[in-house]
C-alpha cells in the first residue's frame, strides 16, 4: 500500500479529531439527526476541498525548486505541528445555513468553508507536494477526515467525551513534527533532496 495514503491518512485522522469540522458533524449531527446526508456532503466536500489543495501541492512541486520546496515543507509540516496543538471551535453562523440549503446542502457548504485554510486543507497542500502522488494524498486526507468525522455524526456527543483530546492532538503533533523533521534533514527523495 502507498505510504502517500498511509501517512495522509493517519495524519488528517489524527489531526481532525477535535478540529472544527468535526465539531461541526456532531453539531450538524445533533440538529439534524440524519446521518446519511451529512456524511455524504462531508464526503463531497472533502473530496473538492482537497482535490484542489492536492493540485496546489502539484502545481507547488513542478514549480519550485527542491532546495526551497525542502525548507517550505520542513517549516510547513512543523507548523502544523504547533497548530495541531491549538484546539478548534465552531461558530454558529457555519450552520445557519441548514434552514435554507437541506441536510446535504447545508453540510457540503459549511464543511467546504470550515476547511479553507484549515489545517487539513494546509496539510493536503504540502503532502501532495511532498509525496508527488496527488491522486493517493486526496485519497488518503479524504478517507482520514470521514474516520474522524463518520463516527462523530453517528455517535455524536457520546464518543467526543470519551476521547482523551490532548492525547489525540500531541500524536497528530508529533507526526506532523516528524514529517517537518524528516523532511528537512532531507528524507523527501522524490525531490532529490
Amino acid at each position: 500500500m502507498s505510504s502517500a495514503l498511509l501517512v495522509s491518512t493517519g495524519v488528517v485522522a489524527l489531526a481532525e479529531i477535535g478540529d472544527k469540522t468535526q465539531l461541526l458533524a456532531f453539531l450538524l449531527a445533533t440538529k439534524f439527526k440524519k446521518p446519511w446526508p451529512i456524511v455524504l456532503g462531508i464526503l463531497a466536500a472533502t473530496l473538492i476541498n482537497h482535490g484542489l489543495a492536492g493540485a496546489v501541492g502539484a502545481w507547488v512541486t513542478a514549480n519550485v525548486g527542491a532546495d526551497i520546496l525542502r525548507w517550505v515543507l520542513g517549516v510547513s509540516f512543523l507548523g502544523m505541528a504547533v497548530w495541531t496543538l491549538v484546539p478548534d471551535k465552531i461558530e454558529d453562523e457555519e450552520t445557519q445555513l441548514a434552514s435554507k440549503l437541506g441536510v446535504f446542502g447545508a453540510t457540503f457548504i459549511t464543511f467546504f468553508l470550515a476547511e479553507m485554510g484549515d489545517k487539513t486543507q494546509i496539510a493536503t497542500v504540502a503532502m501532495a507536494a511532498h509525496y508527488s502522488d496527488v491522486f493517493m494524498v486526496v485519497a488518503g486526507t479524504t478517507l482520514g477526515m470521514l474516520i474522524a468525522d463518520v463516527p462523530a455524526v453517528f455517535a455524536g456527543d457520546k464518543l467526543a467525551s470519551k476521547i482523551p483530546m490532548k492525547l489525540v492532538h500531541g500524536i497528530a503533533a508529533a507526526l506532523f513534527a516528524a514529517l517537518g523533521l524528516a523532511t528537512l534533514l532531507g528524507a523527501g527523495g522524490q525531490f532529490g533532496f
